[in-house]
């Protein structure tokens, strides 16, 4: 499969037009990640929001197991739900709040992007953590995931929140090498987007 980093695109300063939007996914398409068009993603019951000691253990975990070891290093899929326009913002307690500042403030720019559109759970979670091992090895610093805001169900009340962008904003506190990440500008998604500020092997915060 071709590395998700084979397309590298700039940060973008104005809001895009329709052939930015087609020239960015058909960059993804040649880069090997495919839309699924079917939803089976099984959302799973929200639950309570995990403390700050239980976060901290997870990721310690994850920590201590090989990078490139092939199994899942994320949550099972029950996370907390969040509302389609909230704003996701994360960062680990010893990152300096200058450069906080300037991730959220989208000054950081962004080196390779991955759009979960269309994706089942279980599919998206794959992506992102290949995507997120292709950064690692690439030694990007900074990273834009398109999670989009589309609603699990318009059947039932409890379902009824945007389940790739409640995954993600789970899974990203989970990996070890994420620093921070933070709803984008609106040029680059917005509320349906997140700018990832990453570890890379050697560097200071």
């Amino acid at each position: 499969m071709p590395p998700f980093g084979s397309f590298v695109m700039s940060r973008r300063r104005g809001p895009p037009d329709d052939a930015d939007i087609n020239l960015f996914r058909q960059a993804l398409e040649n880069a090997g990640v495919r839309r699924l068009h079917a939803n089976r993603a099984d959302p799973g019951q929200a639950r309570r929001r995990d403390d700050d000691d239980a976060l901290a253990e997870r990721r310690a975990a994850a920590t201590s197991a090989d990078s490139q070891a092939p199994t899942s290093r994320t949550s099972d899929g029950r996370v907390e739900p969040v509302r389609p326009s909230e704003a996701l913002d994360f960062a680990v307690p010893d990152l300096p709040y200058r450069t906080r500042t300037q991730l959220k403030r989208g000054n950081i720019a962004w080196e390779a992007g991955l759009d979960l559109h269309g994706y089942t759970v279980n599919d998206a979670r794959a992506q992102l953590e290949a995507f997120l091992h292709d950064a690692h090895g690439q030694r990007w610093r900074c990273v834009l995931v398109v999670h989009g805001k589309a609603r699990a169900s318009q059947l039932s009340e409890r379902d009824d929140y945007p389940v790739i962008k409640s995954h993600v904003n789970a899974w990203l506190r989970e990996w070890p090498s994420v620093l921070a990440f933070c709803s984008a500008k609106d040029a680059d998604g917005g509320t349906g987007a997140v700018y990832v500020l990453l570890r890379r092997r050697g560097d200071a915060l």
